[in-house]
């Protein structure tokens, strides 16, 4: 199967300015993702979708591909994440003739994943019947136990309130946590459909320690304590 990765990194972060390439443990926080989808055999191209020259420039430096420039109006706080992905894939469409096997979506922002959890990705995918693979992994609430939201009278009540009585997290339904460690989805599926949860969807789990998704001051300063404790 032919794999093409995509680092998908705008410039315009608000939580985190120019976190995509702050330096996390010696390296640009996108250099993480470059280097461990590069280290996936099964993965052909690593190519980077943005639309700031800078990080354009640091993506090449540490061994992507720049092809193009993303559009301003695919950069927006407010741009669904759908759209940069279709975008992408027609970008393929055009300059190779066809749709790669798999897109696989490497976010700069979990530096910290292995690439152990790309392959176990690939592998859930090739196993076939399915139109993305996700990772996840334990959750840190259930809307079962310990999630409340606001309801109509003012008061809060339990997000989704359970039959029966719950009294521990471990009576409740298991949930998890969608993580950004790494998303394997079929092109196809992408470009005839507007979101995720629209097909057959399977996961990988993800330790937690791997699974730190980086938007705030906060993470990042979390990402820089697990990356020296290694």
């Amino acid at each position: 199967m032919k794999a093409i990765a995509f680092v998908f990194a705008r410039g315009g972060s608000k939580g985190l300015p120019g976190k995509n390439i702050r330096c996390l443990a010696g390296k640009p926080l996108i250099a993480w993702a470059i280097e461990k989808a590069a280290a996936v055999s099964r993965i052909d191209r690593v190519i980077v979708s943005t639309d700031s020259e800078e990080i354009a420039d640091v993506a090449r430096t540490h061994g992507a591909e720049v092809p193009f420039m993303r559009p301003a109006e695919l950069a927006q706080d407010n741009t669904p994440e759908w759209q940069v992905w279709r975008h992408a894939l027609n970008y393929l469409k055009e300059s190779t003739g066809s749709y790669p096997g798999a897109l696989v979506s490497v976010p700069a922002t979990a530096p910290l994943r292995a690439v152990e959890d790309l392959e176990r990705c690939l592998d859930e995918y090739e196993k076939g019947g399915v139109d993305a693979v996700i990772t996840v992994t334990d959750a840190h609430r259930s809307p079962y136990f310990n999630m409340v939201k606001l309801q109509n009278d003012g008061c809060v009540g339990l997000v989704i309130p359970p039959v029966g009585s719950v009294f521990r997290r471990q009576d409740a339904p298991v949930v998890f946590d969608v993580t950004t460690v790494a998303y394997v989805v079929r092109p196809e599926f992408v470009m005839t459909k507007n979101g995720i949860f629209e097909g057959l969807i399977r996961h990988v789990h993800v330790p937690i320690e791997r699974a730190l998704d980086i938007d705030t001051p906060l993470d990042f300063r979390i990402a820089e304590c697990l990356m020296a404790s290694r």
